[in-house]
């Protein structure tokens, strides 16, 4: 797999080298000498890491390394035109804010909240790589900020489709991503807020509840504050005011939506609006390609990231488990027409047949189908087939049991192999 391709690349200070892997091709890379970091993640020295097919990022170094890779890349060049001076102000500016908290009066403190970053910008503008960098240099600094993703689009923390959180307490290592072991997961179950903005709105809610009642006792994390990704422009005002942000950062030339967020927030007191310039390092990804992107991470949640899980089969009767959906809607063909349906927020009842073959469905905490909305899930299953009028195959990357017999479905696919 390896071998042939083996070069060395040389970066002075403040360069980065820009990755592109082609869709079939892993690469591996080590540091030789100097310091270099992947999404604020400092490489070890001569330690070879793997990353999978598709992946697109870029090794950065502050005062020049020297990098060894092994393998085919899609497209790769090196750039010494860099916003990174500018993100790391950033990042001081929201330690001094951090401090703020902690130097406070005990009484004044537990009143008080780190910084609550929402970074906004088009598609393609770099805002999930700018969220992993303050992530990791808060944490590099002995914090531990909490990460909010409500991107169902290309989701960070799982699978596409999902609105979560999750306390960042180590480095986001560029490969594995994020941890799921802590996280607050809610499954919308779509890849687009139009689906049934009503419900992504919700949820949306829903989790800022579940992280007010979590700061309330934890003073590290309220003190540490939190990094919000978002859809770009989609439902924007809602999240700024539903998490109560003190920060927003527009990334690219965007003055319009800067003046726009101003005059449309100016009640707001405490808020900042920050314009920063996007890397233009940012690869262009077709809409295709973000397809093939949901599918890799689906695939990754069953596989893991390196292909080193085991999915099982398991087998379930009708009778054992629920299936549900959110939203009753009229069939039309139309997205306005759809949006007009009876009540999004339904809890619906779906009949268990052949058509939930290559479906994914969220497994539900909820104890009954009227707390969907307000539970997290346990995580996810995909069906492999239905057989007759008794039973349910499907694959888990877990061996137990499912945790729930209460099943989420939305519109997400995913063909078991």
């Amino acid at each position: 797999m390896f071998g042939p391709q083996i070069r060395r690349v040389k970066l002075e200070k403040q360069s980065e080298l820009r990755i592109e892997l082609q869709p079939t091709s892993p690469l591996r890379l080590r540091l030789l000498d100097g310091k270099a970091e992947i999404f604020g993640y400092e490489l070890p020295h001569e330690v070879w890491i793997t990353f999978p097919p598709l992946m697109t990022f870029a090794v950065f170094t502050w005062y020049g390394a020297t990098i060894e890779i092994d393998g085919i890349t899609g497209n790769e060049y090196i750039s010494c035109e860099t916003p990174m001076v500018n993100y790391l102000g950033l990042h001081n500016s929201l330690q001094v804010q951090r401090h703020r908290v902690t130097s406070s009066t005990r009484d004044s403190a537990s009143s008080q909240e780190g910084p609550r970053v929402i970074i906004v910008g088009d598609i393609d503008s770099g805002k999930s790589t700018l969220a992993k960098m303050l992530l990791n240099w808060a944490v590099k600094d002995g914090w531990k900020p909490t990460f909010v993703d409500l991107n169902v689009g290309q989701s960070s923390i799982t699978i596409p489709g999902t609105i979560a959180a999750a306390p960042i307490k180590m480095l986001v290592d560029p490969v594995e991503g994020f941890p799921l072991d802590k996280a607050l997961v809610h499954y919308f179950g779509h890849t687009n807020p139009s689906e049934n903005l009503r419900l992504y709105r919700s949820l949306v809610e829903e989790l800022a509840r579940e992280l007010k009642e979590e700061f309330s006792a934890n003073a590290e994390s309220r003190a540490s504050g939190m990094v919000i990704d978002t859809m770009g422009f989609i439902l924007l005002l809602h999240a700024i005011r539903t998490f109560n942000a003190s920060l927003v950062i527009v990334l690219g030339q965007e003055e319009k939506l800067v003046n726009d967020l101003k005059k449309n927030l100016k009640f707001k007191k405490n808020l900042q609006v920050l314009n920063l310039e996007k890397s233009e390092g940012v690869f262009y990804r077709s809409s295709d390609f973000r397809k093939t992107l949901r599918n890799s991470s689906i695939q990754n949640y069953f596989y893991g990231v390196t292909k080193d899980l085991t999915v099982y089969t398991k087998t379930v009767k009708f009778s054992d488990v629920q299936v549900y959906r959110i939203g009753d809607f009229r069939v039309s063909g139309s997205t306005s027409a759809h949006q007009r349906g009876n009540d999004p927020l339904k809890i619906t009842p779906v009949t268990i047949d052949e058509h939930l073959v290559n479906k994914v469905l969220a497994i539900s905490y909820a104890i009954k189908p009227d707390q969907i909305i307000s539970s997290i899930v346990a995580g996810f299953v995909c069906i492999k087939n239905v057989v007759g009028e008794e039973r349910i195959t499907y694959v888990s990357p877990s061996a137990a049991e499912l945790p729930s017999n209460i099943l989420i479905l939305g519109t997400l696919t995913w063909h078991v192999a």
